[in-house]
């Protein structure tokens, strides 16, 4: 590649750069750069301000630099400089230059002498100077001085990390020679990032200051502490030097003499000082950028395929559309509408593999929740059996009683179904509670309309909120109508006849045992593990007979297995050490449960696998502890009362039992399954169609359409920032004909990477004879060049035709005509 085509590798870098930092986006990109580290006073500063021959940098004593400062050196006729933060403003005054950096470096760190990794871009045009790249951080300190903070010097560190750890980034590495070059904080820095000394330039300041009798010969021939890239030495304006008003051009010319007088370093001369290392700067960071061009190519390229849609979006947007508020309102309440509904059924296009959400936490409440909640509201068997005896007793009165009567199975039956309304109506507000969630969920889609957002979702929850009210009292109306009459033919009841055979039946049945397997899954035995050096997992396998667990899920090595039977679970309140979410299985005979303890402790790391591991439990037949009054009051004569019953009272008992444990059994089966359509029909599908037929005209009615339509100030950001970043890349990535002389030239423009000379112009490009042909010229100026062409349509094909016709404009040499049809051909050279 020629001189002109490398000469624009760095502006076009450049470009990039400037783009990214506008949108705070600079930090995450990992672009060919040269970063300046140094001690504090090393001379970093004096350095920059040499290649640009002006006093622009603030100066003083502590940290000066408090923000990284990325100086971009461009070669122009006419000298002046421009902030990114303040475009269009040109400074030709180099004063302001250095106001300008402190007052907006203030702006973000305040006067306190803080520091901020948010950069300051700016950019030199000179005659005097070559392309070059510069990012100037903060100097290493470590004492904090003023009201600085006491981590001053990790904060610092942090901030130089941020740039020296990207493996794009060379590091120009500046320490002073009158210290010891172990102790130097640039090359201590840059052995830790670049161990190698693959990116590290070594810069040595001061070399004037050294003690008679000492010199940096051995640093600068790359002897001591040796560099890939070797140590440049310089020699910048002493401080009475600038106090004096010395001009840097007599101190670069002072600089050349001492190289050229000194003993030590007259060998050297013609590789020290600043011009020289301004040049090698210029000519590395363009090899670098050369080298690392095709890896960012591919970075910019997945980055801009990840932003395309979304910028698909903004590419049509026209604020002073009338028409735009409408039709935006029009599509928000659509794609809601569409949003919302995906979310109950399940067809979402963003399926959320992390946890359950919307119509799932819904079926989980129908299925898992609500039965447990139903059990939980179920009889104490002591209790009921007591509460059995007394309505039996009080409903013979003073007489002795021969026959069951049936009026103490209907009150006891009516009692059990009246506790139902409980668990219904908690039912009810757990999904009102996920209905309102997942209406928040897909409005996030409408951040960029706050007002829009916060009247939709208030309209759409008022809804839901009304509706609530008349599921209630549906599901009230179905437990009403539960409790109106007693249908004891129905054909799952036993019936008085068969309620002993029924009882002795049960027995035999839990006899015979049952082992299909409820459900099986990690658990952590929590109280165990704390005698033994902590909470240990096991793979538990639970089974209406048996809760097993393993040292792992392949069911090999059984740890130990538990009958279910007389069990019951409670929940632990939550260490505050502890994230996990703890419940706890006990014996209701005051038995230990498992070796030496009273209770087995498991956790998870979710409520909602606690949940989950209830419902299983309930399944297997056990219960969660329920706190009653029948413990309490077997003190005061409850249980000799029980003890004392009469043999033909206790058979009445038992056949009452049964009989209710039938007969709830055939209304529980019938509130779970109505409840679930009840609150669908009700409040979930209702919803729906209030959204798709009537949210649209609620929105309207609401008022000014402006205002609800106004678009926030952090959405206009974004899309600005959006745009900015996909039109930098789009021009970056340059869109149709691109050129490639080797692999390592990747991503160059054909006007740029295939100027072979100066005195060549760029291609020439022309229609053909029959204007529906296009024309390339590629003139070769060493040996054969092989040109391979990537044609639209891919399948036409068109032999390279050498001309012995010359450019008017180049000197003699062969070239190559080539006749493309119209289309966006990608063009690659090899020699």
């Amino acid at each position: 590649m020629g001189n002109r085509g490398m000469e624009e590798l760095i502006p076009l870098v450049n470009k990039l750069q400037d783009a990214f930092s506008a949108i705070g986006q600079n930090a995450n990109l990992d672009l060919p750069q040269i970063a300046v580290v140094g001690g504090q006073s090393a001379g970093k500063s004096s350095v920059l301000e040499n290649f640009v021959g002006k006093d622009f940098l603030p100066r003083g004593s502590g940290i000066v630099t408090r923000r990284p400062l990325v100086l971009q050196l461009i070669n122009c006729p006419t000298e002046y400089a421009e902030f990114l933060h303040c475009k269009g403003k040109k400074f030709t005054d180099f004063d302001e230059v250095r106001q300008e950096i402190e007052a907006e470096t203030d702006r973000i760190t305040g006067q306190n002498k803080g520091i901020s990794p948010v950069p300051i871009n700016l950019r030199v045009y000179s005659p005097n100077v070559l392309n070059l790249t510069l990012v100037d951080l903060p100097g290493m300190t470590k004492v904090p001085v003023g009201d600085q903070p006491a981590d001053i010097e990790s904060q610092i560190r942090d901030m130089i990390m941020q740039f020296v750890t990207k493996e794009n980034c060379l590091l120009l590495a500046v320490s002073p020679a009158n210290s010891d070059l172990a102790n130097s904080d640039a090359l201590k820095i840059a052995k830790e990032v670049d161990p190698q000394g693959l990116r590290t330039i070594g810069v040595i300041t001061k070399l004037d200051l050294m003690d008679e009798g000492t010199d940096a010969r051995e640093i600068l021939e790359n002897k001591l502490l040796p560099l890939r890239r070797g140590y440049i030495g310089v020699v910048n304006r002493s401080q009475k030097d600038i106090d004096g008003k010395k001009d840097i051009t007599a101190a670069i010319a002072a600089e050349r003499k001492f190289f050229l007088t000194h003993p030590s370093y007259r060998h050297l001369a013609e590789r020290m000082g600043t011009p020289y290392l301004q040049k090698a700067l210029n000519q590395q960071l363009t090899n670098h950028i050369r080298d690392t061009l095709p890896g960012l190519r591919n970075k910019l390229q997945s980055q801009l395929l990840s932003i395309e849609k979304e910028v698909e979006e903004y590419k049509n947007f026209r604020p002073d559309d009338p028409s735009r508020k409408t039709k935006a309102l029009l599509q928000m309440v659509q794609q809601f509408a569409v949003d919302f509904e995906k979310r109950i059924e399940g067809s979402g296009d963003q399926i959320d593999t992390y946890e359950l959400s919307g119509g799932a936490r819904i079926n989980r409440i129908f299925h898992e929740r609500f039965p447990f909640e139903l059990v939980k509201m179920e009889f104490d068997e002591k209790e009921l059996r007591k509460e059995i005896s007394y309505a039996i007793k009080n409903i013979h009165g003073i007489r002795t009683g021969l026959f069951t009567p049936d009026m103490a199975f209907e009150t006891i039956v009516k009692r059990q179904i009246a506790k139902i309304k409980e668990p219904c109506q908690k039912c009810v507000d757990l999904v009102i509670s996920e209905l309102v969630n997942t209406v928040r969920q897909c409005t996030k889609k409408l951040a960029q309309y706050p007002m829009l957002r916060e009247e939709m979702e208030r309209i759409v929850t008022q809804h839901i909120r009304d509706r609530e009210s008349r599921t209630k009292t549906q599901v009230m109306l179905l437990i009403d109508i539960e409790l109106a009459y007693m249908n004891t033919n129905h054909e799952d009841f036993i019936g008085f006849a068969n309620a002993q055979q029924r009882s002795s039946q049960m027995s035999k049945k839990k006899a015979a045992g049952n082992q299909v397997v409820i459900r099986k899954g990690w658990l952590t035995i929590n109280n165990i593990g704390i005698m033994k050096g902590g909470a240990k997992e096991y793979w538990f396998v639970l089974t209406a007979e048996t809760l097993s667990w393993y040292k792992d899920d392949e069911e090999k090595e059984k740890k130990y297995m538990l009958p279910v039977d007389n069990l019951k679970l409670r929940d632990i309140e939550k260490s505050f050490m502890s994230s996990k979410h703890i419940f706890a299985l006990f014996n209701t005979e005051q038995r230990n449960v498992y070796k030496d303890y009273r209770q087995l402790e498991l956790a998870c790391e979710t409520q909602d696998e606690v949940d989950s591991w209830k419902a299983s439990f309930l399944r297997a037949g056990v219960y969660p502890e329920r706190i009653t009054q029948s413990e309490a009051s077997e003190e005061n004569g409850s249980e000799s009362f029980m003890h004392s019953m009469d043999p033909q009272l206790e058979r009445q008992v038992e056949t009452i039992r049964n009989l209710v444990d039938s007969y709830m059994a055939i209304v529980n089966k019938t509130v779970r399954d109505l409840m679930p359509k009840t609150i669908m029909h009700l409040m979930i599908n209702n919803t729906k169609e209030f959204i798709h037929a009537d949210l649209l005209a609620q929105l309207y009615s609401c008022g000014d359409q402006n205002t609800l339509m106004e678009e926030s100030a952090e959405q206009a950001q974004h899309r600005d920032e959006m745009l900015r970043m996909y039109h930098a890349l789009k021009e970056w990535m340059i869109p149709g004909c691109r050129c490639r002389e080797d692999p390592q030239d990747a991503g160059l423009t054909l006007n740029s990477a295939l100027r072979l000379c100066p005195p060549c112009p760029a291609p020439h490009l022309s229609a053909g004879p029959h204007q529906d042909l296009l024309v390339l010229v590629v003139v070769l100026l060493q040996g054969p060049l092989l040109l391979e062409l990537h044609l639209s349509p891919p399948d036409l094909e068109l032999p390279l035709t050498p001309s012995a016709g010359l450019h008017p404009r180049c000197p003699p040499a062969p070239t190559v005509l080539l006749q493309v049809y119209p289309g966006e051909p990608e063009l690659k050279t090899y020699r």
